[in-house]
């Protein structure tokens, strides 16, 4: 599906209309629903966690084998799991980290390592976490599964919900829908990760945004955006 044609979803109003059912259900005496939510770091999940407690029973999956070095992964990893304790989400929240393997990340990549960020090469890296994150909800039987990632400004909120929503078809298993910068969700985690004094950094994981952030912005550049891979989003 090429999205350049059609008008973009408001997912941020589908995830409300779900958040509403679920609060009444809750209010009437049923179990909040399982969610099976992969985080990209500590800074994006801090918004998400405050936002979807409230109506979800989480698991968080920390599933990157895009961010090296592997010291860099090793730091967001516990800065995250650092959050989930200070914050006091230990109760209703509960931590699982994926296999580390950067090679999956570089396989997945290979022929499209001088593509810019934002183009095809993320698109593939959204699609293969989310793709790790969908089987292991089916797998533990969450009803459920979503992404942290629609939070940045930098990732495209139409590419995820989509991937979501086919390896929902794939895979069994209900995707959240989301925009979670929207309504301010990324300002709130800008002030969360000072109060918390999160790591931020800066560069989104893999090598190639590290390199891409090591190069000096020129004034007046635009970024393209690519329309949907449909190729990509039929392989799913």
């Amino acid at each position: 599906m090429n999205t350049n044609n059609i008008q973009k979803v408001n997912y941020q109003k589908i995830l409300d209309k779900i958040t509403d059912k679920i609060e009444k259900e809750c209010a009437e005496g049923e179990n909040r629903p399982a969610l099976f939510l992969h985080a990209c770091c500590a800074p994006c999940s801090s918004y998400v966690l405050e936002y979807l407690t409230k109506y979800f029973k989480i698991t968080i999956f920390y599933y990157n084998p895009n961010i090296t070095p592997e010291i860099e992964y090793t730091k967001r990893v516990k800065e995250l799991q650092r959050f989930i304790h200070e914050a006091g989400y230990e109760e209703d929240v509960t931590f699982v980290e994926g296999d580390y393997d950067p090679q999956v990340f570089f396989d997945m990549a290979r022929g499209m390592e001088d593509l810019p960020e934002r183009g095809l090469r993320c698109y593939h890296c959204y699609a293969l976490r989310m793709e790790e994150a969908a089987k292991k909800a089916a797998e533990m039987g969450a009803d459920y599964f979503s992404t942290t990632l629609s939070i940045s400004p930098h990732k495209n909120a139409q590419w995820i919900n989509e991937i979501g929503e086919k390896l929902a078809d794939k895979y069994g298993v209900k995707h959240l829908p989301s925009d979670f910068k929207k309504k301010g969700g990324y300002l709130r985690s800008i002030a969360l990760s000072e109060e918390y004094h999160l790591y931020r950094q800066d560069y989104c994981g893999c090598v190639f945004s590290r390199r891409d952030s090591e190069v000096p912005k020129q004034t007046n550049s635009v970024i393209k955006i690519a329309p949907t891979p449909t190729r990509m989003l039929n392989n799913i």
